[in-house]
Parts: structure tokens; C-alpha cells; sequence
């Protein structure tokens, strides 16, 4: 324990007096947290609707006014579908309303033609969902007119995130990531600079062993981790007022473990790498794993069977199934023991790796 201590010591002083590391760990979570959810976001809005009124009637110009009134529309008057298509090929305009002549008058006899919607199918997610706002305004402005009272009679109730924000789902998932980057990298990145500067000679030649060597290794990013987690969630309470629903404890003991496993898979990295360049981009590919394939931005069922079977030996899997549990849906410990006890075999398994595939110099 004495040993761990001395090496614990050193670590944190080489890590005080780096000028990148310290910067890397403590800046780099705020300004993630304080921009990302501004500009990575799934929410649409400001759809560019093209609406083309072929009959010029009372409800024509009543759906027209509301969905002026809304916020998620920026509506454009277009006077023939073909000059409302070249707005969409511009780029200017995501949807195309087309009211047909007559529209009013058919409706009101019981044979009216429904309006023709299109949109622009590049961007899928805009395009899906920038026609579905614009078939329910056009829907809620024709009940309206009908006298049909629908929107009081049908109600829908979101759970667990009620205002459909969509940065109240993505900041879970940023604080994940930031833990693979921090104590993912920084503990590779930490012991091939040792290699190239000379210094883990040393090491290599003193009598500590490789389980203490490995801890020593280990436990700063484990501490760093939490500092950074710790940090990330005040500025999440703070700036967005998104606290966690459930237990902190549940939050910091995947956490724990999470960290383990990263920090072990850089270690593991850092073994067979013998530069910085080739611990970044080994690095690199597992990050872009863990962040692609592991449920993180994408769900897991909509990915293909047998990618959905390859997350399963993913560590970020089961920590992204707790994190927004817990922090969203208040899910007790009890329901995700599952998850926190394949954290804790990937952790003990990794760095079990970890302490064998280092090898000191004879």
C-alpha cells in the first residue's frame, strides 16, 4: 500500500506540471456540456413549408394563419408546384402543402380530396417529421373549421421527459462519451509518453510489481473521472436544469466501474503501442466502436441482428442502459443489478489484461 501511495503521488505531480492534460480533463467536459446540446440536436424546427392554395377559400387561408402562428413553421406562398419544387431542390423549403381547388366547398360536401404533402427527403429526420407537423396543423385547422373539438378530446401525456427537449436525452449520453475520451485516452496517452521520454525504464528496472504498477496507473483517471462527471452534471443542473431523477449513488457507482474499464482499455492499448501516434488512432477505433455500435446516438434496435448481438461485448452498452435510466426515469438499482455486474466483469477482466500484457524489462 505504501508503494501504491509513492506511485499515486508521482502520478498526480507528473499530471500537475503536463500543460495538456490538466486542460484536456477540466475544460474539455465544460465546454462540451455547455455547447453540444446547443448544436447537436434531433429537434425540428423552423420547417420550410411551401404551400401552394389552388383554392383560395376561407380554410385555405385559416390553415395557412396557423401554421404561421407557429413557432415550427416558416411558410412561404408558392403559385404552382413546380416553382414550390425547385424551393425544395434550392434547398429553401423541406415541405410542400398543396390544396386543391375546390377544397373548402368538397369538404364541406363530404367529397373532399385531402391536401397533397411532400418533402424533401435528404435530411430523413427533418423531412419525416417536418410533414407530420404539417399534416397535424393541417388536421387540427380543419377540425377547427368543422367545429370538431378534437384536440380536447384527445390527449397525450409524455413520460420522463415531458417537454420532448431532445438535449434532456443527449446530455446523459455526453457525459458517457466524455468518460470513454477522458479515461480512455489519458491513461494511454499517459504511459507511451513514459515510453518515448525514457522515464518508464525505471519502472521497469524497480522492484514494484505489475498489479501496483497497473493501479497506479489506473486510479488517478478513476478519480479524474468522477471529478469530471461530478462537474458535468452541476452544469447540466445549472444551465439546462436537468437533474438526475434517480439515485446519485446509482450514477456514481456505474460510473466507478465504467471508468475502470477505460481506463483499463488504454492501459491495454498503451502496452503494445510504442508512440503516441499509434496509441491515438488504435484508441481512436475503439472509441468510434463504443460510440457508434453501443446504443449511444443510435438505438440498438434499429441496427441489424447481428450487430445487435456485437453489443453485448461492448462495456458502454450496459453503462448507457443505466445512465439514462437512473437519470431520467429513476430506475432503482435493484432493476439494472444485471448491468452493474457485467461493469464489474468487464473492469476485473480488462485490467486483469491489462496487468499481464504489460511486461517489465529483465
Amino acid at each position: 500500500m505504501r508503494t501504491l501511495l509513492i506511485l499515486l503521488r508521482k502520478e498526480f505531480i507528473l499530471f500537475r506540471k503536463n500543460k495538456f492534460l490538466p486542460k484536456i480533463a477540466f475544460i474539455f467536459p465544460c465546454m462540451v456540456i455547455l455547447v453540444i446540446p446547443l448544436v447537436a440536436t434531433m429537434d425540428v424546427r423552423h420547417v420550410g413549408v411551401a404551400v401552394v392554395d389552388f383554392d383560395q377559400s376561407t380554410l385555405s387561408r385559416d390553415i395557412v394563419a396557423d401554421m404561421n402562428a407557429s413557432p415550427f413553421f416558416s411558410v412561404s406562398p408558392f403559385s404552382s408546384y413546380e416553382s414550390a419544387l425547385t424551393a425544395v431542390e434550392n434547398g429553401s423549403v423541406d415541405v410542400i402543402l398543396e390544396l386543391p381547388r375546390d377544397f373548402q366547398a368538397n369538404l364541406e360536401s363530404g367529397n373532399a380530396r385531402p391536401p397533397h404533402i411532400s418533402a424533401n427527403g435528404v435530411n430523413g429526420t427533418k423531412g419525416s417529421l417536418g410533414s407530420g407537423y404539417v399534416i397535424e396543423s393541417v388536421a387540427g385547422s380543419i377540425s377547427g373549421f368543422l367545429g370538431m373539438d378534437v384536440a380536447d378530446k384527445t390527449t397525450v401525456t409524455y413520460f420522463y421527459n415531458p417537454t420532448l427537449e431532445y438535449r434532456n436525452y443527449m446530455i446523459p449520453a455526453l457525459m458517457i462519451m466524455l468518460l470513454i475520451m477522458i479515461c480512455g485516452f489519458l491513461p494511454a496517452l499517459n504511459l507511451v509518453g513514459e515510453k518515448e521520454s525514457g522515464t518508464i525504464e525505471q519502472m521497469n528496472v524497480s522492484p514494484v510489481s505489475t498489479p501496483v504498477f497497473v493501479l497506479s496507473k489506473v486510479v488517478p483517471y478513476w478519480i479524474i473521472g468522477l471529478v469530471d462527471i461530478s462537474l458535468a452534471m452541476l452544469i447540466a443542473l445549472l444551465v439546462y436544469g436537468l437533474a438526475p431523477a434517480g439515485s446519485l449513488f446509482a450514477i456514481y457507482l456505474a460510473a466507478m466501474l465504467f471508468v475502470l474499464v477505460m481506463s483499463g482499455i488504454g492501459i491495454i492499448i498503451a502496452n503494445f503501442s510504442d508512440k503516441m501516434s499509434q496509441s491515438m488512432f488504435l484508441m481512436l477505433f475503439v472509441v468510434l466502436i463504443c460510440v457508434l455500435m453501443s446504443g449511444l446516438l443510435t438505438p440498438i434496435n434499429s441496427m441489424p441482428e447481428w450487430a445487435r448481438y456485437v453489443t453485448y461485448a461492448l462495456p458502454p452498452r450496459y453503462f448507457i442502459d443505466i445512465m439514462r435510466s437512473v437519470y431520467l426515469k429513476a430506475t432503482p438499482m435493484s432493476a439494472l443489478a444485471l448491468q452493474y455486474l457485467v461493469l464489474l466483469g468487464f473492469a476485473v477482466v480488462i485490467n486483469a489484461l491489462a496487468a499481464l500484457t504489460y511486461r517489465k524489462q529483465k
